[in-house]
């Protein structure tokens, strides 16, 4: 966890926390992830935003039930496979699934790993896992062939326009800076607010109505969950899906996802 988050499990009487100081950008380069089958759902299916979901059950077994956009690529043969993703300079999202989240998920997620993607997502508890949620399942052949076209994610703002902001922010605009305390404390954009996203649901007397917000993280991803909880919630709101470097100073560096 984070040292901010080591604080807080310190303070609750946890005792044996350890710190893992090159965080999540690092921790994506050698494991996967783990994402709920809500999140899947409501963040990334209904929201219809660019993304590799993948079966990687028998096909026989797939085709009986699957989860809306799989495809299908068996764990046994994942590793010749791997061809078919996209290009790795893409970035794609990558999410996988088996029948309960177990070792299947596990085999193709490290498999994907080793050969340079990232972040790669299992599914907490699989197709079971959805069924159990009462979300719509498919039923026939999966497609074989995996696309990935990105495309603009809704309230994304161009990284040209967020440079301009940050280095003069109108009076009627506000920067909000979603990473977590010790990020911010390593440096944030002059004039910025930050309230960690996980904060948000629980701060938005903090977070002015009569202002344009642009939320920003360190990778596009918090950024994105800001976004759209301060959406439903009525502001006017925009999300940089890039990768944010901040000094002591408050200097900036943007780079493309």
């Amino acid at each position: 966890m984070s040292p901010d988050s080591a604080r807080r499990a310190e303070k609750l009487g946890y005792t044996n926390v350890k710190v893992y100081v090159d965080g999540t950008p690092e921790w994506v380069k050698r494991n996967h992830l783990v994402l709920s089958t809500q999140f899947l759902k409501e963040a990334w299916i209904d929201k219809d935003i660019p993304h590799v979901l993948v079966d990687v059950r028998p096909a026989a077994e797939s085709e009986k039930g699957f989860i809306k956009g799989a495809v299908t690529v068996p764990a046994a043969g994942i590793e010749k496979a791997i061809a078919r993703f996209p290009p790795k300079d893409k970035k794609a999202p990558i999410m996988i699934y088996d029948q309960k989240g177990g070792a299947d998920a596990v085999k193709a997620a490290k498999a994907l790993i080793a050969a340079g993607y990232a972040p790669v997502d299992i599914v907490s508890g699989g197709f079971d896992a959805w069924k159990a949620a009462g979300f719509p399942v498919q039923t026939g052949m999966l497609a074989e062939n995996i696309v990935y076209v990105p495309k603009p994610r809704p309230g994304e703002i161009a990284i040209e326009e967020f440079a301009k902001i940050a280095k003069a922010t109108p009076p009627d605009t506000l920067i909000l800076d979603v990473r977590n305390r010790d990020e911010g404390n390593a440096g944030m954009i002059k004039g910025a607010k930050l309230v960690p996203d996980e904060e948000i649901l629980d701060r938005f007397a903090e977070i002015p109505k009569d202002k344009k917000i642009v939320a920003h993280c360190s990778t596009g991803v918090r950024a994105e969950m800001a976004y759209h909880k301060l959406k439903e919630k009525g502001y006017t709101v925009q999300f940089l899906n890039a990768k944010v470097d901040i000094n002591d100073k408050g200097e900036f560096k943007l780079e493309k996802p």
